[in-house]
């Protein structure tokens, strides 16, 4: 079998320390296919990635079939078949949300020139890097002729952020917990839904009123805990660790791509911020967090990701819905104005 050409970019930092390792592994695309790493990042960086190389060799994976390391865009993602947009330029103190989104389009629209040009015809592409979803926006738009639907954002890491918060809270696996769902765009107004989620076959809000003494209980740990909490999950890390998460946004990137390329299988649907075609009054063209799933395996000609549509919004799932759109919307024009897209 041909190995799988696949591209990390931000190779050197936290992220992709923990990235590179689970794919060489064969824990992403599966036991038995080859892969080929490409690690792209900036020349500051370049040491660090050199590093992790040497670590990847000597762990002597049998599906590693090579690693190259550089700073040019073009030799990173020539003949990619997946690309994992990790590196981005991170919020600091006093930089303003333009400056952000300005800095962002410096990176993000150029790869996504480099991947229009040269990658392999089947190439898909995730964005970890935030504000994630925005950056696949750009980076979609800067390459016209690759399908927009082989484009998504990192949303996985919310969806499993809630899995664990209820999971937790009901005292079971995470894998007994199905069709949670991340609605909007990654950052505090995404909104963690649970109205159609089940647990062993139970509705999850059922689950939640035995657990907590009724239903005004489970309402009240749903608003005032459990949807701040995934929303504003990161913030925490930070605050606990030090630093943003790296090992379990790194899960969840294997994840994404794992289950769109091999398939959901009967596990339900997970989330996944994909480009809008108008789906649940999404804007079309925005690149929103909706409920998924992937028939699996991608051939080059379509499959991966596909929208669950008819998932029923009441009118508090949908105002909470429109307001991480309306998030995302000015963010989309705020890059507008930048003449990116």
């Amino acid at each position: 079998m041909d190995a799988t050409t696949v591209t990390v970019t931000g190779a050197g930092g936290q992220i992709g320390y923990a990235l590179l390792f689970r794919i060489a592994s064969g824990a992403m695309l599966g036991p038995d296919r080859p892969v080929r790493l490409r690690l792209l990042e900036i020349p500051q960086g370049l040491r660090a990635a050199e590093g992790t190389a040497l670590e990847l060799q000597d762990c002597a994976f049998p599906l590693l079939r090579g690693v190259e390391i550089t700073d040019d865009p073009r030799t990173a993602f020539d003949g990619a078949n997946v690309a994992m947009l990790v590196g981005a330029r991170a919020r600091t103190a006093g930089v303003e949300r333009a400056d952000l989104l300005a800095a962002n389009a410096g990176i993000f629209g150029p790869q996504g020139a480099a991947l229009n040009e040269v990658a392999a015809a089947d190439v898909r592409v995730v964005v970890v890097g935030n504000p994630a979803n925005t950056n696949a926006l750009i980076a979609a738009a800067s390459a016209p002729d690759i399908p927009a639907d082989r484009f998504g954002a990192l949303t996985r890491l919310d969806h499993d952020r809630a899995l664990a918060q209820l999971a937790a809270k009901l005292r079971v696996a995470p894998d007994r917990i199905r069709d949670v769902t991340i609605w909007g765009n990654h950052s505090a107004t995404q909104f963690p839904d649970v109205a159609h989620a089940t647990v062993g076959g139970r509705p999850v809000t059922e689950a939640l009123a035995e657990a907590l003494g009724g239903t005004d209980a489970a309402a009240s740990w749903l608003d005032d805990e459990f949807i701040p909490r995934v929303a504003k999950r990161g913030a925490e890390i930070i605050a606990v660790r030090g630093s943003s998460s790296a090992a379990s946004a790194a899960n969840a990137a294997v994840a994404h791509v794992r289950d769109a390329v091999r398939g959901t299988g009967d596990r339900g649907w997970t989330s996944a911020a994909l480009v809008s075609h108008g789906e649940y009054g999404v804007p079309e063209g925005l690149v929103c967090s909706f409920p998924v799933t992937s028939a699996g395996p991608v051939t080059s000609t379509g499959d991966g990701y596909r929208i669950v549509e008819g998932v029923p919004l009441d009118a508090r799932g949908r105002a909470r819905l429109q307001a991480s759109v309306d998030e995302l919307i000015a963010e989309r024009d705020a890059v507008r104005a930048l003449g990116v897209i």
